[in-house]
Formats: C-alpha cells, sequence, structure tokens
C-alpha cells in the first residue's frame, strides 16, 4: 500500500494583477464564486479527498485568508442572538480542526515552484497534494482530487491530473507527454511549460492538480531559474521523472481558469446553475439579459 495522502499545499501568494482593481487590497483567493470564496472551493474539494492538514503558502496582504479559516467569535455570537442558526451551522461545518491549517510565507515572488519549496517543512518526508487555488473543477461525483487519490492507489509514484485541450492552444499551458497507455490513467514521458506555438507533444493540459513524492523539495532547493525567470514547478517534476514513474489521469469533470475574468465569470454561472435553491430564478435572469 502506498503512503497516503494527508497534507495539501494551497500556494497563495499570487498578485491577482488581472484583477486588478479588485484584488488592489483583497486576495484573488477570496474573490467569490456565488457565495464562497475561491480558496474555500478548493479546500472543500481538498477535504473531499481525505485531506487532514491544509498547507497555505500566502505572501504579503494575504492576512484575511487566515483569518477565513478562523473562529469568528463576534460574528458567531451574533448569528446566535438573531437566531440566525443555519449561518451558523454553515459556518462550523467549514471550520477547520485546531491544528490541521498551516501558514507559511513565500517572500519573494520566485514562481510556483518556489511557493510549494516553502512547505516543505511543513510538509516532510511524505507524499503531499498541491491544488492551485485559480482552478475551480466542477464534478458529478466524486472531487477531482478524490479522482486523484484514487488513481494513486493503483499507480503510486506521482500523478498529475490533465485535460485535453484544442491544439491551437496548448502553447498556452503546461502539456504533458505521453507514450502509449489506455483508459484515464497515462504514464507521462515529458513535460513542458507553455511550448512554443505548433510544438507541444501532446493535447494534455496540465490541470493545477497534483500528488507528488517529497523528493521533488530537493529538486526546487536547487533554485534552478525557468521560464519567465522563476523556479518552475514543471521543471521539477521533468527532473523527477528521471527517476520516478509519473501518471496523468484525466479526471470526470469541468475546470474553470478563475486567474481569468471569462474563465472566472463562467464559473459563478456554472456553480450558480448547480445550486437547486437559485437555479430556476437565475435561468430566468439570464434570459432577461440574452435577449
Amino acid at each position: 500500500m502506498p503512503a497516503p495522502i494527508r497534507k495539501a499545499v494551497f500556494p497563495v501568494a499570487g498578485l491577482g494583477t488581472r484583477f486588478l482593481p479588485a484584488t488592489k487590497a483583497m486576495p484573488k483567493e477570496m474573490l467569490t464564486v456565488v457565495d464562497r470564496p475561491l480558496i474555500q472551493h478548493v479546500v472543500d474539494e481538498a477535504r473531499a479527498a481525505g485531506i487532514e492538514h491544509f498547507i497555505f503558502v500566502t505572501g504579503r496582504n494575504k492576512g484575511v485568508i487566515e483569518d477565513h479559516f478562523d473562529k469568528q467569535v463576534e460574528l458567531e455570537e451574533t448569528l446566535k442572538q438573531r437566531g440566525k442558526m443555519e449561518e451558523l451551522e454553515a459556518l462550523a461545518s467549514d471550520l477547520l480542526d485546531p491544528g490541521q491549517v498551516s501558514f507559511t510565507r513565500q517572500q519573494s515572488p520566485l514562481g510556483l515552484g518556489h511557493a510549494v519549496w516553502c512547505a516543505r517543512d511543513l510538509v516532510g518526508d511524505e507524499p503531499f497534494a498541491v491544488l492551485l487555488p485559480d482552478v475551480l473543477v466542477q464534478t458529478s461525483g466524486p472531487s477531482c482530487l478524490a479522482q486523484l487519490v484514487e488513481a494513486y492507489q493503483s499507480h503510486p509514484g506521482n500523478i498529475v491530473g490533465v485535460e485535453e485541450v484544442d491544439p491551437e492552444d496548448a502553447h498556452q499551458y503546461g502539456i504533458a507527454s505521453i507514450d502509449g497507455g489506455d483508459g484515464g490513467i497515462l504514464p507521462i514521458t515529458g513535460m513542458v511549460e507553455k511550448p512554443p506555438p505548433g510544438t507541444a507533444p501532446s493535447n494534455l493540459m496540465i490541470l493545477g492538480r497534483y500528488i507528488l513524492q517529497p523528493e521533488i523539495f530537493e529538486i526546487l532547493g536547487d533554485g534552478e531559474l525557468g521560464s519567465g525567470g522563476e523556479i518552475q514547478l514543471t521543471d521539477a517534476m521533468k527532473r523527477l521523472l528521471e527517476d520516478q514513474p509519473f501518471h496523468a489521469m484525466k479526471y470526470q469533470g469541468r475546470s474553470f481558469d478563475c486567474g481569468s475574468r471569462v474563465g472566472f465569470l463562467a464559473a459563478n454561472v456554472a456553480y450558480a446553475l448547480d445550486r437547486k435553491e437559485l437555479a430556476a430564478d437565475f435561468v430566468e435572469e439570464l434570459k432577461k439579459l440574452i435577449k
């Protein structure tokens, strides 16, 4: 049996410049999709996969994320006094247990790989998950990370979530190359970050959901700079691939790139339509707008 996946890393140090001025004073991870912040949606996904320890790699002006996952005594007392028990129960259900949450600081914006490396002491010597908080994955069954964890049980090592994209758009993403295999779990032979147009080895985009072995930290610690002058997680995974197996899993569901304005708006529509208490009225409002 492979070691269990107990810990998840959430890199939340980015500046969110594509959403200025909304993110001038508020972290992009706290932008709401319907009535839940982006980071809460992603934490929900991790909880559904059995994650026990949630590690947030933060930056400057991200204190509100820590506050969000803390107990709000004054708010809870006000809700009690006003008899708003449904809202109180909702807050309680979202609250993580004491000791389940850790925060560490990425002091310099040196890329995703550096952000993951900053969590090395909190992760320790065990496999762990990484979830990018500006990617939401909507599923009708098990959460995306739960699907990865299940795949990891039969394919120990390193696993990344992938989805097919239009080949003409492949240059915008990290791409995995595949050698043989069938079904939804495929062996990876290589990875490239944003290949030049027309050179991508496949149309399988690396989604932003990973299960990685702790040896990745030693590679990231070398500080090798890649695309954009940053420490790239994809580059470290390519080096780890020389010694350890990597698999790509085609998850069941639909992703939304909430780092883009269009993707964020699409996520709000999709998640609103998935809410029974909102869907019917929301459809009517959309019809009016379309007319």
